[in-house]
């Protein structure tokens, strides 16, 4: 057997491949196999490495040396230096502000807060070889289960860790499971949801890219508590490689007698299947998912009776997110109290952040639960570019809210972001600065809510519809305040009556930010004025008195709205400018604002 020096392994998920990191693997084997290195060097694609913001992505091990923004060009010298010399590249490694020479991975501000429990292998395996997810004690969860533990001790150990559903309604994982076990034998069914659908969330992607083998396993785990032999994996289509890579994971798992009959050569059986979904989001909810698998229309059924007791084709069914079984052979592994001491009493463990919007470090971070809003974004995320200042976060996708800044030093836990009108959600967590409209973020979320409701409750179908025009109504410069009061009345009215989880979350974004801005939405109203210069209807471009007469705004302008001679003042026809901003764009005097 050869012995491997060197692991290389090259980001390749939906981020990083498109964007170099699919390139840098063949540059990568063509540069080895030309040093003769091919036995002592292992190149692999993986993923997730989290820092999304600095791709492609390279990870050189044993000294865990991370390259970040790599090309092509860029693989001789690393091969060179770095393989052959011994000495990492520092110009290539990442860097975190000026003077720095560059660190390993360990030793980033973007890791040192982290603690990876769900992510523990994204980065560090080939997530297309079984064998490398085995060496990570990938599977003796499993072999521990059904060797040594009977269904009723697993769910003990499960509740006993406190883990929480991650996909966004906070359920206990451990009673959910416990009320599908009881339920009297006969088919049962384990269900992962893997339609991740929030606008900005990648979480669930990256882990079934990067680690796929840990959800076979977890959900195997959970077949045997329940006592169900069959499971079902609903993936959105356009996660193509997370398809993939689960495809492959499975084949291998029944080659190697980890999915199918007499597992470990126990009285126990298991197997998998792939759905696809069609990219709706109200299949996120769990009926609605159930529903979709059974070949129907994406649509919410009533609750109860609720899946553990009848779900699937009718049958005692247990579903939890991508994230939530990520954690499962962790805690059978480390034991529930390990996972409980993570975190805070009522909120265990880690969780897992697609963080994204107007921050520094875009990409994807896990945390320990009850660190704060300022840790992620200001020390974790390397807080808002341009030195702009931080405006509010909004979590749990259009089911959240927008936190605002006074409450950044908010801890991340359950309880406390739905105290200030948001939810954790799946994990997305958007960042907006002092740029940033919050009546127009409200908009943005609603016009998204209106296009995914599935129209079968009518709050939700002609709820969010009225919300929304409400919205366009005073970003058009149209609204009154009486509009203001009738929103929040109506948003009551949705929460408290549509069918589903998506219904009755949708107008939290609209309350968080009438509650916590409600100065910029009588600003739209009293004043015709968008206080952050977002909203075209209410905006204007002007040309400033130190205007030198350059013609290059009037040259720039597509409509030709800008008017005046060379060396004078020039002047914009407002009922012909399209409020484009080109003008300011390419002014280089300063002379061009927006007001």
């Amino acid at each position: 057997m050869e012995f491997i020096k060197n692991h290389i392994l090259v980001c390749s998920g939906t981020g990083c491949g498109p964007s170099g990191g699919d390139k840098l693997v063949a540059a990568f084997q063509k540069a080895v196999r030309e040093a003769d290195l091919e036995k002592s060097v292992k190149i692999a694609k993986a993923c997730c490495f989290g820092l999304c913001s600095q791709g492609p992505v390279v990870v050189v091990y044993p000294e865990g040396a991370y390259y970040t923004g790599l090309k092509a060009g860029d693989v001789g010298a690393i091969v060179r230096e770095h393989i052959l010399g011994g000495h990492m590249v520092s110009r290539l490694l990442y860097k975190e502000g000026e003077g720095d020479g560059g660190r390993a991975l360990e030793d980033t501000a973007f890791f040192k807060k982290q603690v990876r429990v769900a992510l523990r292998n994204c980065g560090n395996i080939d997530p297309e070889a079984i064998d490398e997810y085995i060496a990570y004690d990938g599977y003796q969860a499993l072999a521990r289960v059904v060797s040594t533990m009977t269904p009723g001790q697993v769910v003990d150990t499960i509740k006993a860790s406190g883990l929480r559903g991650r996909g966004g309604g906070g359920f206990p994982t451990g009673r959910k499971w416990e009320f599908a076990m009881m339920q009297p034998p006969g088919q049962k069914y384990v269900c992962c949801n893997a339609d991740e659908g929030d606008p900005g969330a990648f979480m669930d992607r990256s882990i079934l890219e990067g680690d796929p083998h840990s959800i076979l396993e977890a959900m195997t785990i959970a077949g045997y508590a329940i006592g169900a032999d069959k499971g079902f994996l609903y993936v959105r289509a356009e996660y193509p490689v997370a398809v993939q890579r689960l495809q492959i994971a499975i084949q291998q798992a029944r080659d190697y007698g980890l999915l199918g009959d007499n597992i470990f050569g126990a009285d126990f059986s298991f197997d998998l299947n792939i759905r696809l979904g069609a990219g709706a989001f109200v299949c996120g909810e769990e009926t609605a998912l159930l529903t979709s698998i059974e070949g129907n229309r994406g649509e919410p059924r009533p609750r109860p009776p609720f899946p553990a007791v009848k779900g699937l084709f009718g049958k005692p069914t247990i579903l939890n997110n991508v994230e939530t079984y990520a954690n499962i052979p962790w805690i059978i592994l480390q034991g529930a109290d390990a996972f409980a001491r993570i975190g805070t009493e009522r909120s265990n463990g880690t969780k897992v952040f697609a963080l994204g919007g107007k921050i520094t470090n875009t990409g994807l971070v896990e945390i320990p639960m009850g660190t704060t809003l300022r840790e992620v974004i200001e020390e974790i995320g390397g807080g808002c570019p341009g030195d702009k200042a931080f405006k509010a976060a909004q979590t749990g996708g259009p089911s959240g809210g927008c936190i605002p800044a006074a409450h950044i030093d908010t801890p991340i836990e359950y309880d406390t972001l739905t105290a200030l009108g948001s939810m954790m959600g799946s994990g997305g967590l958007i960042v907006m600065d002092e740029d940033n409209c919050m009546v127009d973020i409200a908009k943005f979320f609603l016009d998204f809510t209106v296009d995914e409701s599935c129209g079968k409750c009518t709050p939700c179908r002609i709820g969010t519809k009225r919300l929304h025009q409400m919205l366009e109504k005073i970003t058009s410069g149209n609204g009154t305040m009486a509009d203001l009061d009738l929103m929040e009345e109506l948003c009551e009215h949705i929460k408290s009556s549509s069918l589903c989880g998506l219904g009755q979350s949708a107008p939290n974004p609209v309350l968080s930010t009438l509650h916590y801005f409600r100065d910029e939405y009588e600003a739209h109203v009293r004043e015709h004025r968008c206080p952050a210069h977002v909203c075209k209807a209410l905006m204007r471009y002007i040309i400033l008195d130190n205007c030198k007469g350059c013609t290059a705004c009037a040259r720039a302008c597509p409509t030709e709205a800008i008017t005046g001679k060379v060396k004078e003042l020039h002047i914009i026809d407002q009922e012909k400018c399209i409020k484009c901003g080109a003008c300011m764009d390419i002014c280089k005097f300063n002379s061009v604002i927006k007001e």
